[in-house]
């Protein structure tokens, strides 16, 4: 065999797509035309002298590289399946040089040798570690397919270059990546460049395999969970057939829906439900949203109604025994039984596809019986009663229901409320209705608009169930605390009925009825183990409490029940027991609250000029507001008007009105009104901490500043309430009657109020009215007159 630096002429064997990398030995189809020219060719030359030599060069899209592989050809035959091949045998590499003529049809080219860098030097440092590197990765790529024996002969490889060169059996290398791999010269770059190929391809088969185990787990327990499934589905329909019941879900549906008196509108819709959850299959999630909206449909009472007790006289004594008091409240449930009395006995139960529903508004402060006054009127008629908490609701669809494809939907409130009540006619408390609030998520409110509207809720359509349901023969029943937070379009569509507040009187006949039995039982004193007589309730109501409800009142009766109670168990006291007003400060200790009236002079507030005492509404029902005022010194005080006690801007003009007024008729007032040129003016309106506005404290501002400067005490029984104008105008309020409530807790015995309002006093009880004073004034000189102490008392003083 001629020597490697020898120049050669050798047959050219073209591989397509394929390279042949040296130490490489690989069979050729002899089917080919250019394979077998080339191979006899190679054969005819050797003549025997020894083994025939081919030039294994790779053809690219037709195109022969700069450089192939010098092969032998080691045998000649056939194959397994009887095809001609012969078995060659790459030695080196060889460049290719300019085409000759030689024995046979193949093609002759004459060869160069190929000079490779790194031959014969020893393997240390870089290219050390990357033939460990590549042997280490290579074992494991082979060990993955248990090939073993070439673990072996991989393991002896030496060479740098040849190590590289055994990337040419790699089935995962392209012709591309092994031809860069044949054509390169430097034998370290080569291995460093097939070493990146390996190790790419350990990477993405460690992904592969990965991928497949997961997918191999997921499709085991898919297969799992479909054979429990079938056993499943086979224990059921042997079940049903020994019970005599359908044996396929669908089926029972069906018949369900077919046998359920529903409306027909309502019927199609679930018919074609059950159609659609006929053709779905078992894995499908859509099959259990529609089994699950199937379920709600067929709970609600379609056709479900109560039967109204059209016993009016009955009902109206369910509403006194149950309450005191709330005549207004009363009178609308009367009125609205005997209404629905007089069209049943004409035949006119429903007109225009719609019943004669009712919503109303009970507005009032906290304790005055507006979410227990719901269980008396739905007693008193004979419904069904349920309650829907709206305290902190921002979601629309709490109201009107989610759509069904999101997960985990869900019909709405007023849906459930149906179904839970289990008739189409109920009483519905729509309690804490102006707690709702707004987000992102809609406006709960705007969604109550078509609820409590009697002209629309007889179609209303939850987003969830899709069909109509009618809502027209519900009473709606709305609380709220304050008036200014229900939106108006919703307040428009409700009839506004106002609970003000309770009497001293009406408290304790609350408290002897209702609330002492409760509390009795509560402690675990029944019978006539301990009795409370009314001067004792009176005294809890007027002076342990102070409020427009009666929620304190009742914590207060139960402390006294608790501490006889606890007394009794240490042996403190013996059972049967009664409680008067002289035993309560020993119970509960001092009172909280004591009228105005009964302070010593000295202590009262409007002991010094510039207090005077004003009426407010509140949350909380009506309430004594005080309002000081003061001077600077006028050598070292400021000038201006200054404010405080967290006054809104409707409460600041009226401060700037009053202080107007005065400066222009302070002369027809006999006031020195030339101290508030040069000194600063302070007006403070307690409690600081608590926010305040309304025009309603403008005569009492006016008043106040006129005492400070005339010097004239304020009388300590009067209270006043009214908007003040530039011209002096008294101009009416609102809230007259919880306001005059407020002034008879209080102890106030003088009330002076608008002209304009003297046709609110009809609302306010009687007894509250007999002890009070009222003076409807509609001038501001008025109230001066009959707020101001006389400046005679004050110099004889």
């Amino acid at each position: 065999m001629a020597s490697t630096s020898t120049p050669l002429t050798l047959p050219v064997l073209p591989l397509d797509d394929e390279v042949v990398l040296p130490g490489m030995v690989v069979p050729l189809d002899l089917k080919d035309t250019e394979v077998r020219a080339a191979v006899e060719a190679a054969r005819a030359a050797a003549a025997g002298a020894g083994k025939p030599q081919v030039l294994l060069v790779p053809r690219v899209d037709g195109s022969y590289a700069a450089a192939g592989t010098l092969a032998t050809v080691e045998q000649v035959g056939r194959l397994a399946d009887g095809d001609p091949a012969a078995l060659v045998r790459a030695v080196r590499r060889v460049r290719i040089g300019v085409g000759t003529t030689g024995p046979g049809a193949a093609l002759w080219v004459e060869t160069t040798p190929f000079k490779e860098s790194s031959v014969g030097m020893p393997v240390a440092g870089r290219a050390a570690e990357l033939v460990k590197e590549y042997k280490a990765l290579s074992t494991q790529w082979l060990r993955k397919r248990g090939a073993w024996q070439v673990v072996d002969r991989v393991a002896q490889i030496e060479g740098v270059g040849e190590l590289a060169d055994n990337i040419g059996y790699a089935p995962f290398a392209t012709a591309e990546q092994k031809l860069k791999v044949l054509l390169e010269a430097d034998q370290v770059a080569r291995l460093e460049y097939a070493l990146g190929l390996l190790r790419d391809h350990l990477a993405e088969e460690e992904v592969n395999d990965t991928i497949r185990k997961d997918v191999e787990e997921g499709v085991a327990k898919q297969q799992k969970e479909f054979l429990l499934r079938r056993q499943l589905e086979a224990v059921r329909k042997e079940l049903a057939e020994l019970n005599g019941e359908a044996v396929d879900e669908e089926g029972d549906y069906r018949a369900r829906v077919e046998a359920a008196d529903l409306p027909e509108k309502v019927r199609e819709a679930a018919l074609k439900e059950v159609d659609k959850l006929e053709r779905a299959s078992d894995q499908s999630p859509e099959g259990s949203w529609i089994r699950t909206w199937l379920d709600t449909v067929l709970e609600l009472p379609w056709n479900e109604r109560t039967e109204d007790a059209y016993d009016i006289a009955g009902a109206r004594a369910v509403l006194d025994a149950d309450h005191a008091g709330l005549a207004d409240v009363k009178d609308r449930i009367v009125e609205y039984l005997a209404v629905r009395k007089r069209r049943a006995d004409q035949g006119l139960a429903q007109v225009g596809g719609r019943r004669g529903g009712a919503v109303l508004a009970l507005v009032g402060p906290p304790g005055t019986g507006k979410t227990s006054l719901g269980q008396s009127v739905a007693r008193a008629m004979g419904r069904e009663f349920v309650r829907v908490a709206l305290g902190g609701v921002r979601d629309e669809a709490e109201i009107r229901g989610h759509r069904r494809t999101y997960v985990g939907a869900l019909p709405g409130r007023l849906v459930r409320a149906i179904k839970e009540a289990g008739s189409m006619n109920p009483v519905v408390l729509l309690d804490e209705i102006d707690k709702v609030g707004s987000d992102y998520r809609g406006d709960p409110a705007a969604a109550l608009l078509e609820v409590l509207d009697p002209a629309q809720n007889h179609t209303f359509r939850d987003h969830y169930l899709e069909v109509e349901l009618d809502l027209s023969d519900v009473v709606f029943l709305a609380t709220a605390n304050v008036l200014e937070a229900i939106p108006e379009p919703l307040l428009d569509r409700m009839e506004l009925v106002r609970l003000d507040g309770y009497t001293e009187d009406e408290k304790v006949v609350i408290a002897r009825d209702h609330l002492l039995p409760r509390q009795l039982e509560k402690a675990g004193l029944g019978g006539e183990q301990v009795t409370v007589d009314e001067e004792a309730l009176r005294g809890l109501a007027g002076e342990y409490t102070r409020e427009a409800g009666v929620r304190n009142l009742e914590r207060s009766i139960a402390r006294v029940l608790r501490k006889i109670a606890a007394q009794a168990e240490l042996g403190e006291r013996e059972l049967p027991a009664a409680v008067g007003a002289r035993d309560l400060r020993a119970l509960i200790g001092r009172p909280h609250h004591v009228p105005e009236s009964a302070h010593e002079p000295a202590e009262r507030r409007t002991a010094v000029p510039g207090v005077a005492t004003g009426l407010a509404v509140t949350g909380a029902g009506g309430d004594v507001l005080y309002i000081e005022a003061s001077l600077a010194d006028a050598e070292t005080g400021g000038t201006g008007l200054t404010l405080t006690g967290q006054l809104g801007d409707v409460m600041k003009e009226s401060a700037h009105i009053a202080l107007s007024f005065l400066r222009s008729r302070g002369a027809e007032l006999e006031l020195p009104v030339t101290s508030l040129r040069d000194r600063g003016v302070h007006l403070h309106v307690p409690a600081g901490a608590v926010p305040k506005d309304g025009p309603s404290a403008g005569i009492t501002m006016t008043t106040a500043l006129a005492s400070l400067l005339s010097g004239r005490k304020v009388r300590t029984d009067v209270a006043m309430t009214g908007e003040v104008s530039l011209t002096g105008r008294v101009l009416p309020i609102g809230g007259v009657k919880q306001k005059l409530l407020a002034a008879d807790r209080a102890g106030i015995t003088t009330v002076i109020i608008p002209k304009r309002n003297e046709a609110d006093l009809d609302d306010v009880p009687a007894e509250v009215l007999g002890r009070l004073t009222v003076h409807p004034v509609a001038d501001v000189r008025e109230v001066l007159r009959l707020a101001l102490e006389p400046a005679a008392v004050l110099v004889a003083a």
